[in-house]
């Protein structure tokens, strides 16, 4: 099936994203958009707009029944969830099959099964992939306490259905299992409508790194690398790069590897992530989970393979076999990225949405700038607080970080608050440019800076 025309169900930068792809392809662009973002700058891309609800996720972008409706209303062949809000809703995907619409992701079944916590352990497991030490479901904190006795702690509280480092609760005192278990509860409850937790082991020297993959519909998958995403707070990624510092040759085609074979055996189809947990002191790895959809730092991959991904998840959504072999892909040079965020870093990263007046963003060789943002754009309160990607490719490491360095200087936004300090910060940072990156690496740096009163 050929797709002529696709419904965007979604906003911000992964919106404009898609856009640009489809306008390299010809395909045409509906996007669904909220009351709230009309005058947003992918409405103003896209060849056709449709209004799904008012400004509220829940009854417009979580919508998937208005989703549908929008899709049949302006006869779209495809529906593209982007990330975030339902890119990994089997509903969503379920309904665009029942209607003969593509689905631009895997099948609603890979959704459910590896949307589910422990059901994609469980499947790990099966395939003989390592995973951490841990529980199966847990239904009270006496159950958590038991498995905590049993594994040993630290221990980790981890949504089923969870996602964005919700309903994740880190427990490294028996005293605290109760409140944590009742807190990781209720936060999965109210962000998922499901508040099934399990307990994992938790590895406090640990790198988070993940492995880009493309399957199509007759068996073919293949990796287009790996991306150390271990700078992160909260368990939210704010850093990206390819390849991985840091780790053996041998370590990373063993990942590389484990990732497709855990794709091939499910079969899977189109653009998905497996993501690893790397334990640094003993040099081991484990599953950590596998993200169905395009990834918010997929840029990074693109720049050191020049492969457009939601280009590809296009061909393959239209039933077409994978473009490329696995000796097909070339990998060049080194890229990182940025997340940057309407956020104030000395107020606990508190969002402080509001009108930007002015922004300058830094040009020239070797940057990108993925961007839903201009001079005079008014930030809503309704969503999350991302403004920017800042993407940074070099021949090398250390060429890429010193451009990110010069690049983060000579952004400028003015009108609200945003983490340029604190990125800059990190770029400056010895154990950064060493490479010497950990998942708890952020959150030591925030309180660094705020000790020398470096965040302005």
């Amino acid at each position: 099936m050929t797709i002529s025309r696709v419904l965007i169900a979604n906003r911000g930068e992964i919106a404009v994203r898609i856009i640009r792809a489809c306008q390299a392809l010809g395909i045409e662009t509906v996007l669904a958009m909220s009351e709230v973002d009309r005058d947003s700058l992918p409405a103003r891309l896209a060849d056709r707009t449709i209004c799904i609800g008012p400004a509220s996720a829940t009854h417009s972008y979580l919508n998937f029944k208005a989703i549908i409706t929008a899709a049949l209303g302006t006869d779209s062949d495809a529906v593209h969830p982007g990330y975030g809000f339902l890119a990994e809703s089997a509903e969503l995907a379920e309904a665009c099959v029942a209607e003969g619409i593509k689905f631009v992701g895997p099948t609603p079944g890979q959704i459910r099964r590896m949307g589910d916590k422990l059901q994609s352990r469980a499947l790990a497991r099966q395939y003989g992939i390592p995973i951490l030490p841990g529980s199966e479901k847990v239904q009270t904190f006496e159950e958590a306490s038991a498995i905590a006795e049993r594994i040993g702690l630290p221990v980790m509280m981890k949504a089923s259905a969870g996602g964005g480092g919700r309903g994740m609760k880190v427990v490294t005192d028996y005293k605290d299992i109760q409140q944590m278990f009742t807190s990781a509860s209720a936060e999965a409850r109210a962000a998922f409508g499901d508040d099934t937790l399990y307990v994992e082991k938790f590895i406090p020297n640990a790198r988070h790194i993940e492995v880009q993959l493309l399957g199509d519909r007759f068996g073919n998958v293949i990796h287009l690398g790996e991306r150390d995403c271990s700078l992160q707070r909260r368990h939210q990624k704010i850093i990206e790069e390819t390849p991985a510092p840091g780790i053996t040759d041998a370590l990373r085609e063993e990942i590389r590897h484990t990732a497709v074979t855990l794709a091939r055996n499910i079969g899977y189809e189109n653009a998905g992530t497996v993501e690893f947990l790397v334990d640094q002191e003993v040099g081991a790895f484990y599953f950590l989970e596998m993200n169905t959809r395009i990834q918010v730092e997929h840029p990074v991959t693109e720049s050191i393979t020049g492969i457009d991904l939601v280009q590809e998840q296009f061909h393959i959504a239209s039933g077409n076999a994978l473009r490329f072999a696995q000796s097909d892909v070339n990998f060049r040079g080194h890229a990182l990225e940025c997340r940057i965020t309407a956020e104030l870093p000395n107020e606990g990263f508190r969002p402080n949405p509001g009108r930007i007046v002015e922004w300058f963003p830094p040009e020239g060789p070797n940057i990108r700038l993925d961007t839903h943002c201009y001079a005079g754009y008014n930030i809503p309160i309704f969503y999350d607080s991302m403004l920017a990607k800042l993407i940074i490719y070099g021949s090398n490491r250390a060429e890429a970080v010193d451009r990110m360095r010069r690049a983060l200087e000579q952004f400028s936004i003015t009108g609200v608050g945003t983490t340029l300090p604190f990125l800059r910060f990190v770029m400056g940072h010895p154990d950064f440019a060493a490479g010497n990156v950990s998942t708890h690496l952020v959150e030591d740096m925030i309180e660094q800076m705020l000790a020398r009163g470096k965040i302005q």
